[in-house]
């Protein structure tokens, strides 16, 4: 996400992150991960909840989609930062608004499962908010 914030900002869109964990952990992890938007904490995962993200399981960590991601990531130049909180947490991406639309969504069913940032962008063009 941080690699396209440009992309989604000329379109109109802003850019925020939920994160586990304590205040200390997200500037940590804020400043490893090169990341200028907002960075907010949800220590009770009560945003979690309510996006309807799951937690993954010990054993989702020897799927073999688990270590083909391991390696695309790898090969990208991604590393995992310092474990948080809640390792299983899984994430999500949410393109919102204004008002009340929800453009797009994705729920992590996997480690390593991210969204498609290109139909991220493409609920922003199709959806414009002018």
């Amino acid at each position: 996400m941080r690699d396209r914030e440009t992309e989604f900002e000329r379109r109109g869109a802003g850019i925020a992150a939920v994160g586990l964990g304590e205040q200390a952990y997200a500037l940590s992890f804020r400043d490893e991960a090169g990341i200028s938007f907002p960075l907010l904490i949800d220590e009770s995962r009560d945003a979690y909840r309510a996006a309807g993200l799951r937690r993954g399981g010990l054993l989702d960590l020897f799927r073999p989609s688990q270590f083909a991601a391991h390696r695309r990531a790898k090969a990208a130049g991604h590393r995992q930062h310092r474990v948080g909180r809640d390792p299983f947490q899984l994430g999500g991406t949410f393109v919102l608004g204004p008002g009340s639309i929800d453009r797009f969504a994705h729920r992590s069913r996997a480690f390593g499962d991210v969204a498609d940032l290109d139909a991220a962008l493409a609920a922003l063009r199709d959806h414009p908010s002018r």
